[in-house]
């Protein structure tokens, strides 16, 4: 049974960073395709950082250069790190994959950016 299971969120101030961590389990890591979404107040789920079974990432504008997305295959598990957090960063987080055309979603970790 695939399992995505996140954590590292938390409550930090405008200019903090957090790193989350997705940790996987009833597949074979090394070989699939990882992404990070996030889900803000009223707002739908975007993609905010992507990272391929070979390491090439890939980011949208709003958080290149602030956002870095990493893999180990070893503890089967995806991060996020996040700097220069600003408060449109809050939402909650979401890690993702795709096993043989089937999605699937961890439960998410709450970001809150406040001051």
């Amino acid at each position: 049974q695939v399992q995505l299971v996140e954590s590292g969120g938390g409550l930090v101030q405008p200019g903090g960073s957090l790193r989350l961590s997705c940790a996987a389990s009833g597949i074979i890591f090394n070989i699939l395709d990882m992404n990070w979404y996030r889900q803000g107040p009223g707002k739908e789920r975007e993609l905010v950082a992507a990272i391929t079974s070979g390491g090439i990432r890939n980011y949208p504008d709003s958080v290149k250069g602030r956002f870095t997305i990493s893999r180990d295959n070893v503890k089967n598990t995806v991060y996020l790190q996040m700097n220069n957090l600003k408060y449109e960063d809050t939402a909650v987080y979401y890690c993702n994959t795709k096993v043989w055309g089937r999605v699937y979603w961890g439960q998410g970790t709450q970001v809150a950016v406040s001051s």
